[in-house]
């Protein structure tokens, strides 16, 4: 038995230790947030919160995150109030929004990490991949989820 918390909660999962979070959390704990996307780790659509840091789900055995603290975009925000949550709907990010929620993961965690990020910054920092290009979008919202999550006004 794998235990670790899962959006808050103490999660048991009985299945093989190697088995890919991305499959425990869809298959056995219903959370079907989380996409598959590439399942090689590239495309990132299948970004998590483990402990705070965003990590690929499909090529991360559960057993790696046995004790630890695992959020999925259900946990970010239930009501969608994020910051992030709150700029791509502001900005009007998705198109297909198939990758969506691997990237508001992606972004929700660099934001911790980088509170004020230049555009040179996303560059390096953000490698999710969006097949739709919605890229200009996406750095629009993030420089709006920064704004957001510092409390300062988005007027344009």
């Amino acid at each position: 038995m794998v235990r670790f918390t899962l959006n808050g909660e103490d999660y048991g999962f009985p299945g093989d230790s190697d088995t890919p979070l991305l499959w425990v959390l869809r298959d056995s704990a219903g959370l079907t947030g989380t996409k598959y996307g590439c399942g090689t780790g590239l495309c990132g659509a299948c970004t998590v919160h483990v402990d705070g840091e965003a990590r690929r789900a499909c090529i991360l055995p559960v057993s790696a995150i046995e004790g630890r603290t695992v959020t999925t975009i259900e946990g970010l925000s239930p009501n969608g109030s994020h910051p992030v949550q709150r700029a791509w709907q502001e900005e009007n990010v998705p198109q297909c929004g198939y990758c969506q929620t691997g990237q508001i993961m992606a972004v929700a965690a660099m934001l911790e990490r980088l509170p004020s990020p230049s555009d040179d910054d996303i560059d390096r920092q953000h490698t999710n991949i969006c097949r739709c290009g919605a890229y200009s979008r996406i750095r629009r919202a993030i420089h709006r989820a920064s704004e957001l999550s510092r409390g300062e006004s988005t007027d344009d």
